[in-house]
Order: C-alpha cells, then structure tokens, then sequence
C-alpha cells in the first residue's frame, strides 16, 4: 500500500486519501471479510447436523454448564462434579475414593481405571461414557 495523505476540511472533520489502488485493495478485503458469514453458517449448519445425530442415536450431549467449565479449562471429571453441585469429599466418601486421588483425577495428575472411572460416572449420575469412552448403553443416571 502507498503512503495515505490526510485532509482536514475547515470544520476540522480529517479525510483520507488513497490511490485507487490502495481503495480498491480495501473493498476487496471487506467483501472477502463479508464473506466470512459463510463460514459461520457452515459451522451452525455443522452444529445442527450434528445435535439431530445425536438425537436420533439416543446419545446424551453434555450439559451446557459443563461445556462452559470445559472451554474455561477445567477437567470433564471436574466440570461434572461442579454441575452436580458435590464436594470432592462427598464424591469420594460416595465411591470409596480418598478425595486427594479425586482430586489428582480432577487435575489429571493421575488417570483412573475404568472401573474407578464408572464408579465416579454413578456417584454423579451421568451416561458412564461420559467418562470411560464406552457406549451410552452404560447409561447409568
């Protein structure tokens, strides 16, 4: 791009002057920007395809709380625990679990077995593979 030349008029407003050239290249940019919505309906479209597959399959999506404390960052296991509104210590006093190993879980310090995995999916009452990576037959609210 050239070099702009800047204009006050006497009412003080500043104007801009570009080669044709360099206004054309801004016009382009915007329509290309512009265009950019087609990308954000590919993704709704995407979106919606994808939650009619779900429901049709039987499969449960995550609760949007949930999704929320993942995009902030925290563990799924966390995330589940919070939505239920539960305590490590009663997460663990429900399965047998020391809350310190739940709280290494939670902080992926440590992974758990599937069996330990399936025992916490109970205690909050969630589809076991939200956990465990099974099937939604280990259903098990």
């Amino acid at each position: 791009m050239g070099h702009p030349q800047s204009i006050k008029t006497e009412s003080g407003e500043e104007l801009v002057v570009l080669t044709r050239q360099d206004y054309d290249a801004l016009i382009a940019r915007a329509n290309d920007a512009a265009d950019g919505d087609d990308e954000d309906d590919d993704d709704v479209a995407l979106y919606d395809a994808r939650k009619a597959a779900m429901a049709k399959s039987g499969e449960t999506p995550l609760p949007d709380a949930v999704n929320t404390a993942l995009m902030r960052g925290d563990s799924l296991l966390r995330a589940l625990r919070r939505w239920r509104g539960l305590s490590q210590t009663a997460v663990a006093k429900q399965t047998g679990l020391g809350q310190g190993y739940l709280s290494d879980l939670e902080s992926r310090r440590r992974t758990g077995t599937q069996e330990t995995l399936a025992a916490l999916a109970a205690a909050l009452g969630v589809p076991g593979r939200w956990l465990t990576g099974g099937s939604d037959s280990d259903r098990v609210d």
